[in-house]
C-alpha cells in the first residue's frame, strides 16, 4: 500500500472527529458562559512560538488536544454575545457544519463543470435580488470587504479610464482621479495605491457634521481636477461608515456620478445588508443605483469567516477586466471543464474555496426574514445603548447612532482633555482585560471614545445593561 494522508484506521478517526465536532459545537453553544477575552498566559504563548519544525508525526488525537489547550480558548473573542468591537461577525454552528462540508467535498471553484458552481451562483443571484441589482448584473465571492472593494475599484478603473488599462498600462495618461469621503475605510487608499493609480489620486471629501459625505465639495473637486486636465473615474460611497454608522448620501451620489459620468461604488461592508429589512432599507437609499458595491456576509449576515460578495451592474465590464485565456484552462463543449472557469474570469484568483455552501444553507434553513429580524435586533440594541448613555450622569454620546455603532465615554467633571481621553483609554483596557466585554475605540474630534458596533446574534439587552454599568463602575473606580 502506498504513502497518503488518509487514517490507518478510519473507526478510530471517526471518534476522534466526533471528538472535535462535539468540542466546537460545546464552545459554541457556551461562550457566553466565559469571559468577554481572555489574555493567552505567557508560557502557552511561548510555547507556540518556539515550538520546532515537526519532522516526525505526533498522532492526530495529539494534535488536536494541543489545540483545545493551547489555541481554543485564547481567540480575540468575536463569536462571545458581549463583543462589541470593530466590525467583526461571530459566526454560527450551522456556518461552521458548512464549512465543514465544503472542506471535506473540496471542489475548486474556479469554474469546471459541477453543482457546486450552481449553488455560488444562485447565492450571487439572491443577493443581486436582495439588493436591488437587476437580471444582468454580475457578481463574484471573495475573502472580505478589502478584496471585494479592491476588485470592484479595478473595474471602475478599466471602465472609466478612456483607454484600455490592461494593455497599454497607466503611463503617458491624464491622472486618473477617484473621490471618498474623509470617513470611507482606508481600504480605499490601500487599493488604490495597490491598482498603480497613485494615492495622490484619491480626494479625501470633507462630511457634514452628520460624518456623512459633503456632496458640494465633492462636486467643487471633480471640477477643479477637471480644469487641470485631470480624468475623475469613480466616487467611492460608503453604506455605514466603521466610525460612526453613518451612509452617504447614495440618491445624491448617483446623481453627481451620471452627470460626471464618475463609477459609483458604495463600500457596504456591513451597512449594506440592513436592505433585507424593509423598515430598515430606506437608511441605505440609493445603494441599487451603484455601478458595483461590496459588502460581507461575514459581518451583518453572521456567517463564519471568509465569505464577501462583489455586484457589478456591467457584468461584460465585470468580465473584461480579469478574462484571461490559456490552452490548458480553455472551455470545452463537454466534460468537466464545460463552461470554462467562469469565475476565475470575474476576479484575481484561480483557486477558489466553496465560500457559498454557507450562505446557501443558511439562507434556506433560516430565511431571508430571520436575518433581517436579527438585523433590526442589533439596530434597537444599539438605539438601547444610546438611551442609557444620553441618560447616565457621567456618559455622553460623542457622534449620532444612525444605524448600530454607538461611540460614547466617561466624563468626569473639570478633568482636562487630554487626560479624560488617558481616563477613557484605560476604561477600555480594563473592560476588556477583565473579560467584560470587549468594544473598540475610536478618536472623534479629538476625543477618545469607547466604540460599540452590533452585528452580533448572541448580543442581549441585558448584555448591552451589562456594558454600561461596568463603564461606569471603572470610571468611578479610576477616580479621576
Amino acid at each position: 500500500m502506498g504513502l497518503t494522508l488518509d487514517p490507518d484506521d478510519w473507526n478510530d478517526f471517526a471518534e476522534l472527529s466526533h471528538r472535535m465536532m462535539d468540542g466546537i459545537l460545546t464552545h459554541q453553544r457556551t461562550v457566553g458562559a466565559r469571559p468577554a477575552w481572555t489574555l493567552s498566559p505567557a508560557e502557552i504563548q511561548a510555547q507556540i512560538s518556539s515550538e520546532a519544525l515537526p519532522m516526525k508525526p505526533q498522532g492526530e488525537a495529539e494534535v488536536y488536544d494541543q489545540f483545545v489547550n493551547a489555541v481554543l480558548p485564547f481567540g480575540n473573542g468575536n463569536a462571545g454575545p458581549r463583543f462589541y468591537g470593530w466590525v467583526q461577525g461571530n459566526g454560527c454552528p450551522l456556518g461552521t457544519m458548512a464549512d465543514m462540508l465544503a472542506s471535506g467535498m473540496n471542489p475548486h471553484l474556479a469554474g469546471f463543470n459541477q453543482n457546486p458552481v450552481l449553488v455560488e451562483r444562485k447565492v450571487v443571484e439572491w443577493m443581486r435580488e436582495l439588493l436591488g441589482f437587476p437580471t444582468g448584473s454580475s457578481g463574484l465571492l471573495l475573502s472580505g470587504g478589502s478584496m471585494a472593494n479592491f476588485t470592484g475599484l479595478a473595474i471602475a478603473r478599466n471602465a472609466k479610464a478612456g483607454f484600455d488599462v490592461r494593455g497599454e498600462g497607466l503611463a503617458g495618461h491624464p491622472r486618473l482621479m477617484l473621490y471618498g469621503s474623509s470617513e470611507t475605510h482606508s481600504w480605499a487608499q490601500k487599493a488604490i495605491g495597490t491598482l498603480g493609480l497613485g494615492t495622490n489620486s484619491y480626494r479625501q471629501v470633507p462630511v457634514r457634521d452628520d460624518f456623512r459625505l459633503d456632496l458640494v465639495a465633492l462636486e467643487r473637486l471633480i471640477r477643479e481636477d477637471l480644469d487641470q486636465g485631470l480624468r475623475p473615474i469613480a466616487a467611492i460611497g460608503t453604506a455605514g461608515t466603521v466610525n460612526t454608522g453613518a451612509t452617504d448620501d447614495l440618491v445624491g451620489l448617483a446623481d453627481i456620478c451620471r452627470r460626471y459620468g464618475l463609477w459609483l461604488h458604495v463600500d457596504g461592508a456591513f451597512g449594506a445588508l440592513a436592505a433585507l429589512s424593509s423598515r430598515l432599507r430606506p437608511m441605505v437609499s440609493g445603494l441599487e443605483l451603484a455601478d458595483s458595491v461590496a459588502f460581507d456576509l461575514h459581518k451583518w449576515m453572521y456567517l463564519p469567516f471568509e465569505i464577501a460578495c462583489l455586484l457589478v451592474r456591467d457584468g461584460e465590464a465585470h468580465r473584461r477586466s480579469f478574462a484571461q485565456s490559456a490552452s490548458y484552462i480553455d472551455a470545452t463543449d463537454r466534460g468537466v471543464m464545460a463552461g470554462g472557469l467562469q469565475f476565475s474570469e470575474l476576479g484575481l484568483e484561480l483557486t477558489r474555496g466553496f465560500k457559498a455552501l454557507k450562505a446557501w444553507m443558511c439562507l434556506k434553513a433560516y430565511g431571508v426574514e430571520r436575518f433581517a429580524a436579527l438585523i433590526e435586533q442589533n439596530v434597537d440594541q444599539a438605539q438601547y445603548l444610546a438611551s442609557l448613555v444620553s441618560k447616565s450622569s457621567c456618559l455622553e454620546l460623542v457622534a449620532p447612532v444612525p444605524m448600530n455603532i454607538v461611540c460614547f465615554r466617561y466624563v468626569s467633571d473639570g478633568l482636562p482633555a487630554l487626560a479624560l481621553n488617558s481616563l477613557n483609554e484605560e476604561i477600555l483596557f480594563r473592560v476588556q482585560e477583565r473579560g467584560l466585554a470587549v468594544p473598540s475605540s475610536t478618536v472623534i474630534g479629538g476625543k477618545f471614545c469607547l466604540r460599540a458596533c452590533f452585528v452580533n446574534h448572541r448580543t442581549t439587552m441585558s448584555d448591552v445593561d451589562a456594558l454600561v454599568g461596568d463603564v461606569e463602575a471603572i470610571g468611578r473606580e479610576i477616580g479621576l
